[in-house]
């Protein structure tokens, strides 16, 4: 009794005919009888019968050649058999299937190619080993011949069932191991070809012009000075480095799974916490090209121009909530998070201060033109524009913030963003910074180019930032072990020779640098008059406030043994210089009178977010006087105004003395009157002003605290006796 069957009576009946289908061909029929023709003891017929005729279960070919010992391949060769058409099997598979017009794949589909029993006759073990492989294919004179002598091996072999099984095993294995080298040859090389391409892709695209030829760059083709990477920017990338990723995306990985935000940015990383982004009106646009260089500028449409003057209004209050309330309508405005970072800071509240300054750099990132690259180098932003020093102020400060965070390859990444905005004009003078930020990060190698590009026509030697931090660099690389001796030994005459340049150019540095460092000096530099209290009082102020600016940032690097010890043989040898009457000394007190008159106003907005006291100190009356503003700190002079703030009555100006009085006495209080949009100037009760006036007064007096006048008398008794 035969089996149940496991499939239904339909899917069986639908088997059975793709079966018959498979079977009822013209290359099967000739397989039939090829079989038939070497089994003549056999008297069942090989042809295929009938569907009603036919067996339940059918053997496979495979199991059937098995079964007989035969070898696929060895079958006789039909009378049709040598009409074929070659064809490559990369160009069989990338045309795919041919379908008919129905859509369904035709029964000869993919056998109309190499119409040859055993197609692999055609290619010899020899021709392999031998003929060349160029980019993974074979030259076509080659495949022909290789063609022609298959075709005349076959002819003279006659028959390929009179082979031995055992060399057709023996050929097929060696045939697999060359087809398995050629695949490796091809994919190895293929890699090669295209990170070439995208090598020489890339470079013409950081070319600007377009116009480098192609072929391999150069090898002494390097990068631009202020590259940007964007991995840089990144400080968790930093931290990696120092603590591992997973103390650092630990508690990350779960809020990155499910925060949804619009875009994703370099400079900042989305927080779910922040609150949803909408666009708040500001935007980009290109103003021109010229030169390989991208003008851009911020715009501010009607909304975000409402905002900013009741940004404006609330700063003049003077009192933080009414920026807070303005964020609660306002959420990414610029100038509103940058004011209340600094409140948050002077509060010694630096995360949320931090905070909110990545929340600006989101805003302003999500406002980029297409165009517009922070890697390149190419872009720039105007900064006599209001709108683009948000841009400058929020990239500073969160530098700053990475700084003491422990990140200084990240700060030194962004400030190298920031000068490359306006390397011209430089207006935040990051070149007072980005030494100290390279010394901090270790990256000497930058430090010492960079001096050595921009020394020709920025005069670098003439800071006394850079003047002290190159030749620092030189003797720190000279104490890398992993370097040659020779190597170590050029950079420790080149730095030595520079510092001698440095103390000479700059002898007032000196004695200042030993009391951060509590070193005291030996007896022959203090009483010196080269180094001695009259090299830092004749120098002139503005000198003393780059001097005062550089050591109170950057004098903890000199603090090692190692360094004191050299600066300590520098010195000697530049006193010895000095008593032997060197003429450079004289062409440096000269040069020094006539450089250091005056600082221009870049120098002095960066001493006022450097926040360093004693540069701060340093500044002149004139600058120290002005009011600071935290969004915009000393604007320049010839500001580019898009929109103007409609003009509204000043209570200084219009008040009188004893409002005027109160007013700096009390940040809050307004007389009736002074704001024209409350009210109309006319019509004004002067009788409630009066009124509040009053309660003004009678509050202040409330909080008054006098002392006892007895208690002198106490404390001194005999002058109470000598006045009797």
């Amino acid at each position: 009794m035969p089996a149940p069957s496991l499939m239904s009576p339909m899917t069986e009946r639908k088997f059975r005919r793709a079966a018959a289908r498979r079977r009822n061909t013209p290359a099967s029929r000739q397989r039939a009888v090829s079989a038939q023709a070497r089994r003549p003891l056999s008297s069942a017929p090989l042809l295929p019968v009938p569907r009603r005729q036919r067996p339940l279960g059918p053997m496979s070919r495979r199991a059937l050649r098995r079964l007989r010992g035969e070898q696929r391949g060895q079958e006789p060769l039909g009378p049709d058999a040598l009409h074929f058409v070659l064809r490559d099997d990369d160009d069989a598979e990338e045309e795919g299937p041919k379908r008919g017009p129905g859509g369904r794949r035709p029964r000869d589909a993919g056998k109309e190619g190499v119409r040859v029993n055993n197609r692999f006759e055609l290619i010899d073990v020899e021709d392999l080993e031998e003929g060349p492989v160029v980019n993974g294919e074979r030259p076509d004179c080659l495949l022909a011949d290789t063609v022609v002598s298959g075709s005349k091996r076959r002819s003279q072999s006659g028959s390929a069932a009179t082979k031995k099984d055992g060399e057709s095993n023996a050929s097929g294995k060696l045939r697999r191991k060359k087809k398995k080298q050629k695949n490796k040859r091809s994919a190895a090389g293929a890699p090669e070809n295209g990170l070439e391409d995208i090598d020489r892709i890339l470079e013409r695209i950081e070319d600007g012009s377009g116009s480098r030829p192609l072929g391999p760059p150069p090898l002494s083709s390097k990068k631009h000075v202020l590259y940007v990477e964007h991995r840089h920017l990144n400080p968790d990338t930093e931290l990696k480095r120092y603590f591992g990723a997973r103390a650092v995306l630990g508690e990350q990985r779960p809020r990155q799974r499910q925060r949804v935000y619009p875009k994703c940015t370099w400079l900042t990383t989305a927080k779910s916490t922040w609150p949803r982004y909408t666009k708040p009106g500001l935007s980009m646009r290109l103003l021109q090209s010229r030169k390989g260089l991208s003008c851009f500028a911020f715009e501010h449409n009607e909304e975000y121009q409402q905002t900013q003057l009741r940004f404006l209004s609330a700063v003049e209050s003077m009192e933080p909530n009414n920026i807070v309330v303005l964020l609660q309508t306002s959420p990414y405005h610029v100038d509103s998070l940058l004011q209340l970072s600094d409140a948050c800071r002077f509060q010694e509240d630096q995360e949320m201060a931090r905070d909110l300054v990545e929340r600006a750099l989101y805003s302003m990132e999500c406002a980029f033109h297409p165009l517009f690259s922070l890697t390149s180098g190419t872009c720039r932003l105007d900064y006599r524009r209001p709108e683009n020093r948000s841009f400058y102020l929020a990239l500073y400060k969160q530098m700053s913030f990475l700084e003491k965070r422990g990140c200084p390859r990240t700060a030194l990444e962004y400030c190298k963003l920031i000068l490359s905005l306006e390397p011209d004009e430089d207006p935040l003078c990051m070149l007072l910074l980005i030494d100290h930020l390279a010394l901090r990060a270790r990256n000497y190698e930058y430090l010492i180019r960079l001096f050595q590009e921009w020394e020709a026509h920025r005069n670098l030697s003439q800071l006394p930032n850079f003047a002290f931090s190159v030749p620092l660099a030189y003797f720190l690389l000279s104490q890398q072990a992993d370097l040659p001796e020779q190597e170590l030994t050029c950079a420790r005459e080149k730095a030595s020779l520079l510092l001698r340049q440095a103390l000479t150019m700059f002898p007032g540095v000196l004695m200042p640098l030993l009391g951060y460092c509590s070193v005291r000096p030996d007896a022959t530099v203090t009483c010196h008059h080269f180094f001695g209290p009259e090299a830092e009082i004749s120098q002139p102020p503005a000198l003393s406030q780059l001097v005062s600016l550089y050591l109170g940032r950057s004098h903890f690097l000199w603090k090692e043994p190692a360094t004191i010890s050299w600066l300590e043989e520098t010195v000697r040898e530049v006193l010895q210089a000095v008593d032997a009457g060197d003429p450079a000394v004289e062409a440096c007190e000269s040069r020094r009178k006539v450089l250091y008159q005056r600082a221009p106003r870049n120098i002095h907005r960066h001493v006022i977010l450097s926040e360093i006291k004693e540069a701060v100190a340093a500044l002149p009356p004139d600058v120290s006087s002005q009011p600071v503003l935290g969004f915009d700190p000393l604007p320049p002079v010839d500001t580019i105004y898009s929109y103007v703030r409609p003009e509204r009555l000043s209570p200084v100006s219009h008040g009188n003395t004893i409002a005027l009085f109160f007013r700096s006495l009390l940040p809050n209080y307004t007389m009736e009157g002074e704001r024209p949009e409350d009210g109309g100037a006319e019509g004004l009760d002067h009788q409630q002003g009066l009124n509040r006036l009053m309660l003004a007064v009678r509050d202040m007096m409330a909080n008054f605290h006098f002392h006892d006048l007895e208690a002198p008398r106490e404390d001194h008794p005999e002058g109470d006796g000598e006045w009797d």
